[in-house]
C-alpha cells in the first residue's frame, strides 16, 4: 500500500511543479518513478533477470 501512495505524491508534486515552473519536464517524473518501481519489482524475482522479462511477455499470448 506504501508504494501507490508515494506513486501519487509523486504525481501530484510533480503536476504542481510543471504547472508552477512552466516546465513540462516534470510531468515525466511519474513515468520516471513508474518504471523504477517495476523494474525493482522485476529484480526482486529470484531468477536471473532476462527469463524473468522472457517469462513475462510470454504471459501475454
Amino acid at each position: 500500500m506504501l508504494i501507490p501512495i508515494i506513486l501519487v505524491v509523486i504525481t501530484v508534486l510533480s503536476v504542481v511543479l510543471a504547472l508552477k515552473k512552466k516546465r513540462p519536464i516534470f510531468f515525466a517524473l511519474p513515468i520516471i518513478a513508474l518504471f523504477a518501481v517495476t523494474l525493482t519489482k522485476i529484480i526482486m524475482v529470484p531468477m536471473p533477470f532476462w527469463e524473468t522479462v522472457q517469462f513475462i511477455f510470454d504471459l501475454r499470448g
